[in-house]
């Protein structure tokens, strides 16, 4: 009985820490207890004095209690766990943008691990590891029955040391891939020209993004200057990040209007983020891709830049998480990722389980030419005129027949958003010219 009255007593301490951040108003609520919460705190007690006292090998009581709360908070969604205190560093690691490991995000589906996405130029993504697989066994031993911690623990490991993956993806057969683990060092964004236009990459929301979109930006009105006509934000495979770095990079592009809005179980506690004054491209059009793998903070920013009209979004259907998590720190026993609300775009739209809706549904694919490439002309036909503008007509087939797929860009959902641009900037100097 005694052994009894202090295990409860533990458990009540421990859920006191973790109620100690909400604020007092809420902390009074929860003080309403019924007397089957009594009855179910003394149950657990029950049982962890039984497995104590019976249970063939001597366990850790650290162990139980730990999994005890990982298995409460990860009932709760997939998004929702305990991290101890190894982990909640290696979290905190991560979000600077910095980490061992294999370069995946990954959530729990159904008992297995799903891939979010991988993250570029890492060992998953050069695996070969796509959004939407299944990881169904770690070096030969079955996911099934692994909390998501203990799955993304088996994961990370000494850099240089291998791992095998039992990959299941849709319509294939299951097959296995070695991955050798290395320090995962994210650049957050990238950039480049593609012609008179900027190309924006965010690979993930860390704390890097925003310093990262701005430094881009400059670097590339430093090289094309007035000449810059439009930007392309790629957020494919993003699995996303910190929230208030969503809100700066969408900030970025916006000169006004709501960028997002969080809602929980309090409407006391509901939260709007306002775009302030001054937009980094001046008005240049935006085209925004995203696909499967765009996730929580890559669906915050399409979704603002769709719903006030700032940019046009193409790609495929984004991945449809739209809840926010807290971490709330234990001292020192690590912390906890608890969802604590809903975001919502500027429309009041909830993405959450549906994902941002393209404004242009393009599926990657690779384009293969159908033109003959021996296909005779008017210019050689025996006796044909001569053209008066005195262009040259020769060599159009050995032109025509040098051409080859190696000509055309691999990345078909990026060659067609350039299209896009291509066609708003046409269309723009053609009004201007008109006084349209």
């Amino acid at each position: 009985m005694k052994n009894r009255l202090v295990y409860t007593l533990f458990v009540a301490v421990l859920m006191s820490v973790a109620l100690l951040p909400l604020s007092a108003a809420r902390a009074e609520e929860h003080t309403t207890n019924t007397p089957d919460t009594y009855e179910l705190l003394n149950l657990f007690g029950d049982v962890l004095e039984r497995i104590r006292a019976d249970y063939v090998e001597a366990p850790s009581d650290k162990e139980l209690i730990e999994t005890a709360i990982e298995g409460m908070l990860s009932s709760l969604d997939p998004h929702s766990s305990y991290m101890n205190a190894d982990s909640f560093r290696d979290m905190q690691v991560q979000t600077r943008g910095e980490f061992g490991g294999l370069g995946i995000e990954v959530t729990m589906e159904n008992g297995l691990v799903k891939v979010v996405s991988p993250i570029d130029d890492t060992p998953a993504f050069r695996a070969g590891l796509k959004p939407g697989d299944y990881i169904t066994h770690l070096d030969g031993e079955a996911v099934l029955g692994l909390t998501l911690n203990d799955a993304v623990d088996r994961m990370r490991g000494k850099v240089g040391e291998d791992i095998s993956l039992t990959i299941r993806r849709i319509d294939e057969e299951a097959f296995d891939v070695t991955i050798t683990r290395a320090v995962i060092k994210i650049e957050s964004v990238r950039s480049r020209l593609e012609g008179d236009f900027g190309y924006l990459r965010i690979t993930s929301f860390s704390q890097q993004a925003d310093k990262g979109i701005t430094k881009a930006m400059s670097k590339l009105v430093a090289e094309k200057g007035d000449d810059l006509k439009g930007i392309i934000l790629d957020l494919r495979n993003n699995p996303g990040g910190l929230l208030d770095q969503a809100i700066a990079v969408s900030d970025a592009f916006m000169d006004k209007g709501e960028i997002v809005s969080t809602r929980s179980r309090n409407a006391a506690d509901t939260q709007r983020f306002n775009a302030r004054p001054g937009d980094l491209t001046n008005g240049l059009p935006i085209v925004v891709l995203i696909n499967g793998g765009s996730a929580s903070a890559s669906e915050i920013v399409a979704g603002a830049l769709q719903d006030h009209g700032r940019a046009i979004i193409l790609g495929t259907q984004s991945f449809g998480k739209g809840s926010v998590q807290t971490i709330i720190p234990l001292g020192k026993h690590g912390a906890m990722r608890l969802t604590t609300a809903r975001y919502y775009t500027p429309s009041g739209t909830s993405i959450q389980g549906t994902g941002i809706t393209p404004d242009i549904l393009v599926e990657q694919a690779r384009v293969e030419s159908l033109e003959p490439t021996s296909r005779r002309r008017e210019a050689d036909l025996r006796g044909a005129l001569e053209n008066d503008n005195g262009s040259e007509t020769e060599g159009s087939d050995a032109a025509d027949a040098e051409s080859t797929d190696n000509d055309i860009p691999e990345d078909y959902q990026l060659n067609r958003a350039i299209d896009l641009l291509q066609g708003i900037a046409l269309f723009s100097e053609m009004t201007g010219r008109t006084g349209g």
